[in-house]
Formats: structure tokens, sequence, C-alpha cells
């Protein structure tokens, strides 16, 4: 059995991409590009690290590996950002609620441009 790439964590059987500085660099310009942001600190899987879901007033949303929850929370914490433990809380419904208008409107966008049977 080979070990965990360079740039992975080893979990169970599987390989997973650790946190880099590009995820944190997407989660800073994210956060301060957005108003109404709260984090959801989204624990260790079988096939991801620890995640962080951050989710706007209007719950558009992004979700990134972190190198660990009380990374998670700190980071928050130094951008003012409310934080919970998603596995107690769960997501917030304004996220389903955006991506749920996400996919009507592509529906939509895709009906303008179908073509039309004749």
């Amino acid at each position: 059995m080979s070990g965990p790439a360079r740039d992975a964590a080893r979990t169970g059987s599987t390989r997973v991409r650790a946190a880099d500085k590009v995820d944190e660099a997407h989660l800073h310009e994210w956060v301060g590009a957005r108003r109404g942001v709260e984090g959801f600190v989204e624990p260790r899987t079988a096939v991801s690290e620890v995640t962080l879901l951050l989710v706007a007033h209007d719950g558009e949303w992004t979700r990134r590996r972190v190198p660990g929850v009380k990374w998670a929370h700190d980071f928050c914490n130094r951008h003012q950002v409310p934080s919970y433990d998603a596995a107690v809380v769960g997501i917030p419904q304004r996220m389903r609620d955006y991506n749920s208008r996400m996919k009507k409107q592509k529906a939509a966008d895709y009906e303008q441009y179908k073509p039309r049977e004749t």
C-alpha cells in the first residue's frame, strides 16, 4: 500500500486533497465580497477533510477544505462571521432555496436556447 500523496491526506481507503493556500485565499476573498455571511464547519468524513461552508444572506454559498475545525472557527472569528458546527445545526434553508432558484434559472435559460420542434 502506498502512502498518501504529498498534497493529500489518507482517509480510510481513499485519498483526499488537503486544504491549501488557494482554498484559504478563496475563503478570504469570498467572505470579504459578501454580506450577512455565516460559517458552517463540516466534520471530516470518509471522503473529505474538514470543510468550511460559507453562506451569504441571500443563500449564495461556497465550500472549501480547511486545515481543521479550530482553524475554521478562528477564521470566522477573525472575519466577524458567526460559525456553527454543521453536524449539530445543519445547513440553512436559505442555501437550499438559493440552489432551487439557480436550478430553475438554469432550466429557464436552457429552455430559451432549446431548439424548437416544428
